[in-house]
């Protein structure tokens, strides 16, 4: 079974996904990254594929791809990092990225990148459902690789529904149309936008990302969703830091507020 629906299988709420971008803050630090993160309690990673033009990333997402790639991030260095991750994590891994990096190292390379490093699944904000449907996931499920689709305030019930009818792992619930980064509290019109699809009965677990970076958003993720997914806070926590331990310290006690 794949790690993410195994995840999902054995814990119904409460799960706590983090994203870093690979490269940042130095070049070799992902695998200890991962490590330090599992072993700390985190139920799920996210490893950004850091890119030159992230379309739906606030500044401190892409100041972080933009240091990653003077750093000299590649894909191919970064596949080269994590083949030996599995010996020591057995946590779902993700690996975020836009589709022009994956197009150009090829989607079918990609995969089999992937499957050989222990990579359960992929996130590809820009990646038409129509392309995920026709070329993507055909490739993806002969290598046992979850694509996982993202929505907003702004998706239709129906483009929903499909989407719930034709993935597989989590939906990936995104709080905002806006880009990435830390929100206060999600205010009525996000939380009515939760109560909207949670009376939907949709089959697939979700997950709620952006904006999440103290107590009342984690909470309000949390209750409407199996878990919250934090990046742009983490993400400036380790380039402040510079260290997984001290970063996730600061991050606990945010959470907390």
């Amino acid at each position: 079974m794949n790690r993410i629906n195994k995840l999902f299988e054995e814990k119904k709420d409460h799960i706590l996904s983090l994203y870093f971008c690979a490269g940042h803050p130095t070049l070799d630090c992902a695998p200890n990254l991962i490590r330090t993160l599992a072993a700390k309690g985190i139920d799920m990673i996210e490893i950004g594929i850091p890119f030159s033009d992230p379309m739906a990333d606030g500044p401190v997402i892409q100041d972080a791809a933009t240091q990653a790639l003077r750093n000299g991030m590649s894909l191919r260095l970064l596949f080269s990092q994590l083949k030996n991750i599995r010996k020591d994590v057995q946590i779902p891994l993700l690996l975020m990225g836009y589709l022009n990096p994956i197009f150009h190292y090829g989607f079918e390379k990609f995969s089999q990148s992937c499957t050989d490093c222990g990579i359960d699944g992929v996130i590809i904000p820009d990646l038409p459902f129509h392309d995920y449907m026709e070329t993507f996931k055909p490739v993806a499920d002969r290598f046992g690789l979850k694509i996982i689709m993202l929505i907003t305030p702004e998706t239709s019930e129906e483009r929903i529904r499909f989407i719930d009818r034709n993935t597989d792992g989590f939906i990936y619930m995104v709080s905002s149309a806006a880009i990435t980064g830390a929100q206060k509290e999600f205010n009525s019109e996000k939380q009515a936008y939760f109560n909207r699809v949670n009376r939907m009965g949709l089959k697939t677990p979700r997950m709620i990302g952006f904006g999440i970076n103290n107590r009342q958003t984690l909470e309000s993720a949390q209750q409407n969703a199996a878990g919250a997914i934090i990046g742009s806070r983490f993400v400036s926590l380790l380039g402040e830091y510079r260290t997984a331990d001290k970063a996730l310290d600061r991050l606990f006690e945010d959470l907390e507020k």
